[in-house]
């Protein structure tokens, strides 16, 4: 008869092959960056507030172009969230920064957004471009569906890895 800490054992390496084989996140899940652009015009500041449910970062204010970066481990579950509220003169809008099952595969560890008035906008690693943008998650959006139909797209190099 085996021993209880024999079963244990056993339980803990299949859930830990079967996580391999579904394609979801190691035990040792690599950092994820998160970076938050103030992509408004010049001369409005992006106040923020970022927070998951055992983690608040804060509220911090961004002049245009200026950013609020922030690292963590996502879970093993693959159910890390980051959400953060934006608001700047007269508008106020929430929107999910960092979902795991949404974001692993589609920012690769390197989920930098440059929100605009329209929404935020994604980094494109394969191009260098902020062209996968989303919609707002509140009723208070003009974009209409779960994908932000204005064409939106920045390119500009001062964003863009290794030139700030």
């Amino acid at each position: 008869m085996l021993s209880l800490d024999r079963y244990l054992f056993s339980f803990v390496l299949l859930v830990f092959l079967v996580r391999l084989c579904d394609g979801g996140p190691g035990v040792f899940e690599k950092k994820a960056d998160v970076k938050i652009i103030n992509g408004l015009e010049a001369g409005v500041d992006l106040n923020i507030h970022c927070k998951s449910k055992n983690d608040d970062l804060g509220t911090h204010v961004l002049g245009f172009d200026q950013f609020f970066e922030f690292h963590f481990r996502p879970n093993f579950w693959g159910t890390t969230l980051y959400f953060c509220r934006f608001w700047w003169e007269s508008e106020s809008h929430w929107f999910d920064i960092y979902v795991q099952k949404r974001d692993v595969g589609r920012c690769n560890k390197k989920c930098w957004w440059l929100v605009g008035a329209a929404g935020p906008c994604l980094l494109n690693d394969k191009i260098g471009v902020y062209d996968i943008c989303d919609n707002w998650n509140d009723d208070g959006s003009s974009q209409v569906g779960t994908r932000n139909d204005t064409a939106r797209i920045y390119n500009d190099s001062k964003y863009l890895e290794g030139s700030e």
